[in-house]
């Protein structure tokens, strides 16, 4: 199953992108990073131009789970069931939509296969991504029964 980081916003050379392109190498090559811009100036048009934008780059037979801190709190091993689930349901990959300061709109989080929560906590927007790619990374070894995630 492919899994794909859709977030909004350029990482360009900072080393947090450095970071989750790190994890999500390890992920090869299954694991893709999908960066989204807007040209619109901040406001209620740039939310909904970013909300279609992120949509327009879900693949085909894609579960889609949206990241909001509204949604539903995940550990590692109930993300690694959640994406084992959407494999067994046909779906032949798993976005994770990431949102920009504005969040996302009604109609993305109603599009949502799942609406994910980090906790309560605000992230810097670029150390997100490379804790989500992390996670990712820890949900497949997870699912491979690799001695990288141990549970005590």
């Amino acid at each position: 199953m492919q899994l794909f980081i859709i977030a909004i916003g350029k990482g360009r050379t900072s080393p947090e992108n450095s970071l989750a392109h790190n994890w999500l190498s390890r992920l090869q090559p299954t694991g893709q990073l999908i960066e989204v811009e807007s040209k619109l100036p901040p406001g209620l048009n740039r939310n909904k131009d970013e909300s279609r934008r992120l949509l327009s780059s879900v693949p085909e037979a894609a579960a889609l789970g949206v990241l909001d801190p509204r949604g539903k709190d995940h550990s590692s091993e109930e993300l690694a069931a959640l994406i084992c689930t959407w494999r067994d349901e046909g779906f032949r990959s798993a976005c994770f939509a990431i949102g920009g300061a504005d969040g996302h709109t009604n109609v993305l989080l109603q599009k949502a296969s799942r609406i994910i929560s980090f906790g309560s906590a605000t992230w810097p927007h670029m150390l997100f991504r490379a804790m989500l790619a992390e996670q990712l990374y820890r949900a497949n070894s997870i699912l491979l029964g690799h001695p990288y995630h141990r549970a005590n």
